[in-house]
């Protein structure tokens, strides 16, 4: 049996402010960092013994699986980092208060841009200076999508899956057990893809901040079991229910 663990970052600076994020690299509040230390606990105290590590280029992500790795006692594993796990990128909306997005679009046009499927927010213009085409992380990468000006979910699990089929299935195969610290769209965009979830369930999956999730997978990496790590039904649930109502007056 192989074991796949996902970890969204710790609550960042944005996610305190209610700001959309994508892209902007924000760092981790004093709550985000007890939350990645929390994780590496939970981590610790169990039975896996985790042995690769991938994150994001953002340093939320990077902080996080740092002060995991070194509440497990392991910052020696080796890390793999890629664009292709960043967050989903907000386009215009990066920057804005999610509530006032509301205020000034609407909710059910901010919820499409957050939560659905194949809804892009309207993308930076092209000499923004926000734009990852400007960005020395992203400046040698040969792909057109590594610097994109917005993104759906659709368009950040079609960069996902290459990372899944040639990388992450042949750590599984050689380490069966893998940590992947990312972000909420990216983690929502793995679970999708490997529990074949529809273009409708995938609205109402929301990923809390910092608590691990764990896939056990069968020879053919296919799902067997999963579920989250170290909360109560009810302290799931009340994050699960906080990520939801962000737009929620």
């Amino acid at each position: 049996m192989y074991k796949l663990i996902l970890i969204r970052h710790g609550q960042s600076e944005w996610n305190l402010s209610n700001q959309f994020t994508g892209w902007t690299d924000v760092d981790l509040t004093p709550q985000g960092i007890e939350e990645a230390k929390q994780a590496g606990r939970i981590l610790r105290d169990s039975d896996l013994d985790i042995r690769y590590t991938y994150t994001s280029y953002l340093k939320r992500a990077i902080k996080t699986l740092n002060y995991v790795l070194e509440e497990m006692d392991r910052l020696w594993l080796p890390v793999y980092k890629t664009w292709r796990l960043n967050e989903k990128h907000y386009g215009a909306l990066q920057g804005q208060n999610k509530k006032e997005a509301v205020s000034v679009y609407g909710e059910e046009q901010v919820n499409k841009w957050r939560r659905s499927y194949d809804v892009e927010p309207e993308p930076l213009a092209d000499d923004d200076p926000r734009h990852p085409k400007f960005d020395i992380r992203y400046q040698d990468i040969k792909f057109k999508a590594a610097r994109p000006a917005t993104e759906s979910l659709m368009d950040a699990t079609k960069r996902i899956i290459p990372l899944w089929n040639v990388n992450i299935v042949e750590s599984l195969r050689q380490y069966k057990q893998v940590l992947v610290v990312a972000h909420g769209n990216s983690i929502r965009g793995i679970i999708k893809f490997m529990k074949n979830m529809s273009n409708e369930d995938i609205v109402k999956l929301n990923i809390p901040t910092g608590v691990p999730y764990l896939m056990e997978l069968d020879n053919e990496m296919q799902v067997i079991s999963d579920h989250y790590m170290g909360l109560s039904e009810e302290e799931l649930k009340a994050k699960q229910e906080g990520v939801a109502n962000q737009t929620k007056a």
